[in-house]
């Protein structure tokens, strides 16, 4: 008997959903085939088979939340290894039974609390299955009970059943979200380009594209990361710009690799195409991870100006607004023209007011320009 453990989906990541078996108790697979689809920060991967053998026993249900390293796939009978294209987890020990506290390494919703915890539920009429553990291995904690009981005191639901638990995307977000907010010291500025010598078949993306490229150039310490105060900061000469898209599964942000040095017509393709794997959810990995900076064009729903979050280790995000028309003041003389709403939010412990004035102003400059 031989147990394959979920391999490590590489960038830091812990843990992953499943979305569906491929394979069934009793198959025999190849090596390379297709076990499963996982889903992990905002992409759907496929599982192969790390050798050919006959399938024992699947660890997991669709919907389980799987902790990398957990029992994944057991094998009766393993012909031969040559590896899995996913991961770099080194090969665990055989083993014939999963840990007591964690049948099949999956975390589950609720019910494994400690004596304090089942006491406190019991007092406050609480089903512990009914709540998502965040201690470790998703043990219950006396906060995640207390949380639970204000959520039914506040009648905010008659049940905490009838709560939904945010699943792939939408999870990631939370967790990215919440990574953000403990972590970056955020600030913003804001301000408006005059837009009014654009043309009609003007591509809105594509100039912004090329004004945050520009004003990378004029203030690189913007198109950076930080590691942190041991490591400090990455400054990057290349321009990675992350586009945010969103879908009702939640929030994408695919990358546009090296776009200051692109021609239009090329960032053009690149951006349809990342729109057309993102709707089809087959966003490769590599494609949602390393971002210098950030663009959020929420203009094209609605608002004017925001404060956005800043994931790290990047240290910048621009937003942009919905174009307006108003009066404007030239040579004495009022005249009408369009006014595009811009937002930068950055991260204040390592970013400068007057280098983010700086990237600013040099991204009004070439959004103003004629062509």
């Amino acid at each position: 008997m031989s147990i394959f453990h979920l391999p490590d989906l590489g960038e830091g990541l812990q843990e992953a959903e499943l979305v569906a078996w491929h394979v069934n108790v009793g198959d025999h697979v190849v090596t390379d085939q297709p076990l499963a689809s996982v889903e992990t920060d905002k992409a759907v991967v496929e599982i192969p088979s790390p050798h050919s053998g006959q399938i024992e026993e699947l660890h997991g249900a669709a919907g389980d939340i799987l902790p990398v390293g957990a029992p994944f796939v057991t094998f009766s009978a393993r012909e031969e290894d040559s590896g899995t294209v996913v991961g770099r987890m080194p090969e665990p020990k055989e083993e014939t039974k999963d840990p007591p506290e964690t049948p099949s390494g999956t975390l589950k919703r609720g019910g494994r609390a400690s004596p304090a915890v089942r006491n406190m539920a019991q007092r406050l009429e609480i089903d512990l299955s009914t709540i998502r553990g965040t201690g470790p291995a998703g043990v219950v904690t006396i906060g995640d009970l207390e949380r639970a009981a204000a959520v039914v005191e506040a009648g905010a639901v008659q049940s905490l059943e009838m709560a939904q638990p945010l699943r792939g995307v939408r999870r990631a977000m939370a967790q990215k979200m919440a990574e953000a907010h403990s972590e970056v010291v955020p600030a913003s500025v804001m301000d408006d380009a005059d837009v009014g010598a654009w043309r009609e078949d003007d591509d809105v993306t594509l100039r912004l594209v090329r004004a945050i490229a520009s004003a990378c150039r004029t203030a690189p310490a913007l198109n950076a990361w930080y590691l942190g105060p041991d490591k400090g900061r990455i400054l990057h000469e290349r321009v990675d710009l992350g586009i945010a898209m969103d879908t009702e599964d939640g929030l994408f942000v695919p990358v546009l690799r090296d776009v200051g040095k692109r021609e239009p017509a090329d960032i053009r393709r690149g951006i349809d195409a990342m729109k057309r794997d993102v709707q089809a959810r087959r966003v490769p990995l590599k494609e949602l991870r390393g971002q210098t900076i950030t663009l959020s064009n929420f203009g094209m729903f609605a608002g004017r100006h925001a404060a956005l979050v800043v994931l790290p280790p990047q240290v910048a995000i621009v937003g942009a607004g919905r174009i307006r028309e108003a009066a404007a003041a030239r040579a004495g003389k009022t005249v009408a023209t369009r006014l595009l709403p811009l937002s930068l939010t950055f991260d204040h412990r390592v970013v400068m007011g007057g280098e983010a004035a700086r990237f600013l102003s040099a991204l009004i400059s070439d959004l103003e320009r004629d062509r």
